[in-house]
């Protein structure tokens, strides 16, 4: 979250940050209850020491009759902060609730937007979108003609949205993963296998709405846990309410988790298949750092992921995030999307990953500080997340840019050594 002291300094830019990301919040009710919270502490602490001021005055009293008065004082003085203390609790529930909802500031630089499609190209990748010379497949076909996924299996053992991947879709899968983490530790991340639930307060914490109508999260009835979305929030939380020593940054960490994810009212061509879907598994990029170096960090995650997906020649372009589709955790964001031949009509480009700088506004809720043992004080951290591949989209992309006319699909090269085959052909 932001700062108080910054929105209340800074109120006109940060009301314009709400407005280009599209969102609806009562910054005049934000301050009101700023000022009456105040109020009502500072009440809270005049009474509890006039209250305290009576009780030692109590031994002190002329007679029988001055100190029954004392007594009394201090009895009304009592219940009258016992009376005024829930009112402090219910300014100050209102007040956090509020000040949640207040996003990060975005990047002067990003492009202002109230959805995706104000997102700005500025990049291509390695590798070219390919002339197939005939009608190209889309990963359902392939897939399902390869014996590698059955949907309607799926479907009927979980519902809308979930899916089996069978036989060498498993390979390729696992492939992937292996990959993914072996690319990244060799970059000086260190790998984990993250739970997959986690504490409600780790959601709230990192920027998800564990629960209510906005929620893209699946919570676990009559307990505060719920399935992550993505292994950022329990990345994010291995340092909640900690102090890391600056000689230990950057923190460099590759998450591999299952990820769960509603995605309500998503239907139609666009997302047909495997695209968007309740269950997936995601390697993780996530890190810590000073404020001063989040934003080398934040180009070392993007350098990574290109170089991830041309690895895999599968051709993408980037986009630089608008204001309202960054999320309001982040700061700037850019996403990796990957050109799919089977997607929509004719083919379109669609996003494999994200990468963020969130700056200290996961730091400031999780209570995640720096210290400098050369002097005072701590500082808030910044934290930053990158998906180096998410299995779901990055098979679509395989599948459909290395499909070949026979109906087979080449493996990239790179993949070869984990997958153990160069294609994988119709049985």
């Amino acid at each position: 979250m932001l700062d108080r002291r910054f929105i209340v300094e800074n109120l006109d830019a940060v009301r314009q940050n709400c407005l280009d990301r599209g969102l609806a919040v009562d910054l005049d009710r934000f301050l009101v209850l700023d000022e009456a919270r105040k109020a009502a502490d500072q009440a809270l602490q005049d009474l509890n020491r006039q209250s305290n001021e009576v009780a030692k005055s109590i031994g002190q009293a002329k007679d029988a009759a001055d100190r029954e008065a004392r007594i009394a004082e201090g009895r009304r003085l009592r219940s009258e902060r016992d009376e005024k203390s829930p009112e402090l609790e219910a300014l100050n529930a209102e007040y956090a609730q509020l000040h949640a909802l207040i996003p990060n500031m975005a990047h002067p630089d990003a492009p202002v937007g109230k959805d995706d499609t104000a997102n700005l190209e500025i990049d291509r990748g390695a590798t070219p979108i390919r002339d197939f010379g005939y009608e190209p497949k889309d990963h359902v076909e392939l897939m399902e003609n390869l014996g590698m996924l059955d949907l309607e299996a799926g479907a009927k053992v979980s519902g809308h949205g979930f899916y089996y991947l069978k036989n060498d879709a498993v390979l390729l899968d696992l492939a992937l993963q292996s990959y993914a983490v072996r690319f990244l530790t060799g970059r000086g991340y260190s790998p984990l296998m993250t739970p997959d639930l986690a504490r409600n307060e780790m959601l709230a914490g990192t920027g998800f709405v564990p629960r209510g109508e906005e929620t893209q999260i699946y919570s676990v009835e009559e307990t505060d846990l719920s399935l992550i979305a993505t292994a950022e929030i329990t990345l994010a939380g291995l340092y909640a309410d900690s102090v890391i020593d600056v000689r230990d940054l950057p923190i460099r960490l590759c998450g591999l988790s299952h990820c769960f994810r509603t995605e309500a009212g998503a239907h139609g061509r666009a997302t047909r298949g495997i695209y968007r879907v309740h269950q997936f598994t995601k390697v993780e990029m996530f890190a810590y750092t000073t404020p001063e170096n989040s934003e080398e960090m934040h180009q070392e995650m993007y350098r990574i992921e290109r170089d991830f997906f041309d690895s895999l020649e599968i051709p993408y372009r980037v986009v630089d995030t608008a204001t309202g589709d960054l999320g309001a955790p982040a700061y700037r964001k850019y996403d990796l999307e990957a050109w799919m031949p089977g997607r929509g009509d004719g083919g379109d480009f669609g996003e494999v990953t994200s990468t963020s700088n969130c700056t200290d506004y996961q730091a400031r809720r999780l209570g995640i500080r720096i210290k400098d043992p050369s002097q005072k004080g701590t500082v808030l951290a910044h934290t930053l997340n990158g998906t180096c591949v998410a299995d779901c989209r990055a098979l679509i992309s395989i599948m459909e840019n290395h499909q070949q006319p026979d109906g087979s699909v080449s493996v990239p090269e790179v993949l070869r050594p984990y997958f153990g085959k160069e294609a994988i052909r119709p049985t």
